[in-house]
Parts: C-alpha cells; structure tokens; sequence
C-alpha cells in the first residue's frame, strides 16, 4: 500500500468523520416545527483549528457556517502535511453541505486532493428516499453514477452535534440515534452518539504577532464549557476512548455545537484564532525540509510500498516458481516483534495466525492441515447471507465481467481452495507490479491490469467472493529485508481465515505479513495512526 495514497485516504475519512460536526437529523423524536424552530438559531461564524500530530504541528483546518432565507451551509476545509517514507506529502480535504432551513441535507461535495489521485463525491438527496452519487477518481476519471436507496432522511457525519445543542443542553448521559451517509460504504447506517463528559476549556478569542519570536500567539483567554460526544462501540465509525481509536465521531463541542477539541487517526484539533492555527503553520510548512525522519532504519515502519522499493517476499506454499520471480529471501513461517510508540487498542493484531500479547505480537503461516481438507464454495442462494461474500463500493462482486472470469477461473471445481489458489496465481501473473495513487475499483483493475497490492487485494476479494468463497481484505506491515513496508493483501476463508498475497504470488501469505486491520476504506485509513509513532524490534524470525 503507497503510504501517500494510505495518508491521503485517512485524512479525507477523518475529515467527513470528525471535524464538522453541524447538525443531526431528529426526524424520530421531535416534530418538524420543533426542528425548524431550532434552525432558526443557527448563526453564521467561523472557527479554525491547528492540526497536530503529537506535539509537532502538521496542518490547518477550518469550519464556516453560513445562513440565508432557505439554506444552511457548512464548508469545511484542512490541509495537512504528513511525513511518509521520510517525505512530506501534502493532503487537502474540502466538504460542503447545503441543507434546508428544517436541517434537511439537500445536497454535499466531498473533494480530496493529494499528490496524483483526486477524488470526489457529490451527492444529492432526492426527497427522503434516494441519493444520488457521482464519484470521480482522478482528474480525467470518468464520473461513476450510482443511486442509494433510502428509509429517510440521512446525515453526514460532520452533521452531527449542532442540532444536539440545538435541542436542549447536552447532558452527560444522554444519547442519540442517527442515521449517518457512511463514505467508505456509500451507504447509510445507524450509528449512536453519547454525550458522555462535561468539561471546562480555555480558548482564545483573538492572536498578536509577536516580532521576537516571528510568531503569532493567542490572546483574551476564554472559558467555555464543553461536553464530549463519542459513537459506541460497534456502530459505524466508531471509537475508542477519547476519540482516538478509530475514524469516527467524537470530540468536545460547545453550546453552539462547534467543535472545541477532537482526535482523528493520530490527528488532534484544537481550536485557535486563526493566526496561530494558519500562519504559524504556514512558516513552519515553508521552512520544513522533507527526507528527514526521527525514526531508525530498521525501524522504519514510514516505508510506502515494497513495490516501489523493488522488494519481494520469497515465495510460499504452492502458488508456483513464478510467485519467487525476483524474490528478496527465503518466505518466514514465524516472526516475532515488539510494538511500543502507539495505543495498540482498536487494531485487530489478535485472531487467527497473530497473536498478541502485552507488546509483543507472534505471527505463524497458516499449518498445512488449513490447505488440504476441500471445502465447498457457498451456493448462489444462500450467499447473501455473508457480508464477506456481498458487493461492496470499488468491489463490483455482481458486475458481468468479475462473474464471467470467476465462473472460468473456477470451473466444475467446487472446493473453494483450488479456486482460491487458481484466483491468485491468475492475479498474480495477469498485474503488471507498479505503484498507483488513489482508491482502487476492482473493475477497473481488471481492465487496467496493474496496480500495487491495492489493486491486487480488491481484484482478488471481488473474484473470490463472486466465486462463492468468503474474502476479505487485510491491511497492516509486511517485513522485507529488515524492513517494514505499509501492505495489502486477500484472507479468504477456508478451514479458517487464511492469508494469501497475489501481489507476490504467496498461498498461503508467509508470517512477514502482519495484519492490523481487516475491512474498508474507513478500517484501513487507521493506519495513519502508526506514521510517526510505531516502532518495531524484531525478536524472532523462523
């Protein structure tokens, strides 16, 4: 996975996640004159925030509210360098919402722009029972039209804790039910938030320069009370404590429900006057020099991709000599290390071939006895009933052409190992090995025929799950030659949940794959979490 297009991908997620935050939907609870009555109340202003990761400051971001007759609109906008293979690469993130004066969302433009793969989405909500979605990857892309079935009205998540104000006084305790526009789905989903703390913040109203320093500093300090939203665990875009286990909803707002202070993926927002949010950053932004990074070498765990370091994990099991063309080293069967510079809460690093305990994470390939006993396909009828087997966005599992070479690449066979192993020997050599920028489509893989092992993992997990075999995608480290590189790759279940990697032509995957998170674009975005912080000692290989 290209650590540029991984940062790129986790901003713009944690941005629609977190940063926002105008108004929730109450279509359930209060009648529409109430809420109408609420969004009377809404004024326009505008606040800006520093965007921190750790104590080192690394972007900017604002939200501004503005109000007429018939409309309310949120524009939300943050930039952010991040240092990634010891390079900085700069990511913009823009999201307006036009809704009605009853808080209905009328219509949204989600932009994200980093290095080469722009993306957009601009929906439309057609009454309370369709949206309309136009995504575009790319600058020449073409747009990919869709249209979502609704049950009423929906939200984005940066619409969420204004109208919780609105309402009443939050109070500690007290929760809500929404139904939020999930991006990485495209598709929307319950999700409950719960006010759970009070607290006083300082905040300052206004900034100075400061010609001794060249900087500027904030000035008349102000108190203000703030109560901390968080999503509970299990609904979409959940997250652990603080806000800081995953890409979701959570942060401190104030009566007006504007955001205080908030993290995202390893972000913190904090408010401040604008000077000290743009302009500082702005100075340091023009005098950072990118090659730099505080972490050892073999250490380094801010690699892009293997692919772009002319890397190869050996070859493993049966996938066949060509899947050890231009291997780096014989494949590992064990490989034990120990994690420190990070909240390990909320990864999946237990489960299946790792295991974890306190820091220290044990990885075995799957044992041959998980290889040799057939078991068969799920049947057409029946396959609704696995999420691992259903369409997702960017993998089109149902579209003629994945159904076509799935059907050919399995044949009469019914065991769904020797599909399996058939579907990633085929990917294998049918991609090109190059680097690639932005979210890949499994359709467009296949037209494309290359890709890194984005592309090589949602080709696969289409063409699996089109072929009756539960997939799904993992994501997380793969250690080659002393180093670590960010990585993607298929599990399929068999007698279990088994690795595979048809970017290297592995079946099973070998142990230098370790896996964080398994899932969507919004599971895999929580990498960025680990740029800058994680270190890794390797204590054992095998």
């Amino acid at each position: 996975m290209r650590g540029r297009a991984l940062a790129a991908v986790a901003i713009l997620v944690a941005w629609i996640a977190g940063i926002g935050m105008l108004v929730r939907r109450e279509y359930f609870r209060p009648h529409i004159d109430r809420l109408a009555a609420a969004a009377l109340r809404v004024t326009p202003g505008a606040v800006f925030y520093a965007v921190m990761q750790g104590e080192k400051q690394v972007g900017f971001a604002s939200s501004t509210i503005d109000t007429s007759t018939n409309l309310i609109e949120q524009r939300d906008y943050l930039v952010a360098d991040i240092l990634v293979g010891g390079t900085l690469h700069r990511a913009t993130a823009r999201t307006n919402v036009a809704l009605t004066r009853t808080l209905r969302v009328r219509n949204f433009d989600v932009a994200l722009e980093a290095d080469q793969g722009p993306l957009r989405v601009v929906g439309e909500v057609l009454g309370d029972t369709v949206l309309r979605l136009d995504l575009r990857i790319g600058a020449d892309g073409k747009p990919d039209t869709a249209r979502v079935a609704l049950t009423g009205p929906i939200l984005l998540p940066t619409l969420v804790p204004l109208a919780i104000a609105l309402d009443d006084k939050p109070k500690v305790g007290k929760s809500f039910t929404l139904p939020l526009f999930d991006a990485a789905t495209m598709g929307a989903k319950d999700v409950k938030v719960s006010v759970r703390a009070e607290s006083l913040f300082v905040v300052n109203d206004s900034s100075v320069y400061d010609s001794t320093t060249g900087r500027w500093r904030g000035v008349l300090p102000d108190t203000i009370r703030a109560w901390e939203l968080v999503a509970e665990t299990g609904s979409v875009g959940s997250v652990g404590s603080g806000g800081s286990g995953g890409s979701g909803i959570g942060g401190w707002v104030d009566a007006q429900g504007r955001l205080v202070a908030s993290t995202q993926m390893g972000f913190q927002l904090r408010r401040r006057p604008y000077e000290v949010a743009y302009e500082n950053w702005r100075k340091d932004a023009d005098t950072a020099k990118a090659g730099t990074t505080s972490v050892a070498s073999n250490r380094d765990v801010l690699e892009t991709t293997a692919i772009s370091a002319n890397k190869r994990l050996g070859s493993s099991g049966s996938s066949g000599s060509s899947g050890s063309s231009g291997s780096s080293g014989s494949s590992l069967t064990e490989l034990r290390v120990r994690l420190s510079g990070v909240q390990l809460r909320g990864f999946d690093l237990n489960g299946g071939r790792q295991r974890l305990r306190r820091d220290t994470l044990f990885v075995v390939q799957e044992p041959d006895s998980l290889l040799v006993r057939p078991r068969s396909i799920v049947p057409e009828s029946t396959r609704d009933v696995f999420a691992e087997l259903k369409a997702e966005p960017f993998l089109e599992v149902n579209h003629p052409e994945i159904v076509a070479l799935a059907r050919r690449l399995a044949g009469d066979d019914l065991d769904r190992i020797a599909i399996a192993r058939r579907i990633n020997r085929w990917v294998y050599d049918s991609l090109r090995k190059e680097v690639s920028v932005g979210i890949p489509s499994a359709l467009q893989v296949l037209h494309a025929r290359r890709g890194d092992c984005n592309e090589h993992a949602q080709l696969f997990v289409a063409l699996a799950r089109a072929a009756g075999i539960p997939a799904r995608i993992a994501a997380g480290l793969a250690y080659v030659d002393g180093k670590f590189y960010y990585h993607a790759w298929p599990e399929v279940a068999l007698r279990g949940w088994v690795a595979v990697d048809p970017t290297f032509g592995q079946f099973p995957a070998d142990a230098a794959h370790l896996r964080f998170v398994t899932g969507g674009l919004t599971r895999q975005a929580e990498l960025l979490r680990l740029v800058g912080g994680l270190t890794i000692d390797v204590i054992g290989v095998k």
